[in-house]
């Protein structure tokens, strides 16, 4: 089952928001604001954020290799095995 996320209306967040940073920084879990009883943001640490964003791209890439799939575009294993080790050779 989902977890139901944070919750903190504006106004809170204006009278504390030093509070609501830590809460954010120590669960590493969304935080959603409100304004008028609607969801307005999201707040997220770095570290949530900076996650969220590299899988992001991962998916992206795996997107746009299943597009190259379907389209009969490729790459032969061996050039993509040679690229591999190339990439993890510059880290």
């Amino acid at each position: 089952m989902p977890k139901v996320p944070d919750i903190i209306p504006i106004t809170d967040l204006r009278q504390d928001a030093a509070a609501a940073l830590k809460r954010v920084r120590a669960t590493k879990q969304p935080l959603v604001i409100t304004q008028r009883g609607r969801a307005a943001a999201v707040m997220l640490s770095v570290e949530a954020y900076e996650h969220a964003e590299h899988e992001r791209q991962i998916l992206r890439l795996l997107a746009r290799g299943e597009r190259e799939v379907a389209a009969a575009k490729g790459h032969d294993l061996d050039e993509v095995l040679a690229e591999a080790d190339r990439l993890l050779a510059d880290t």
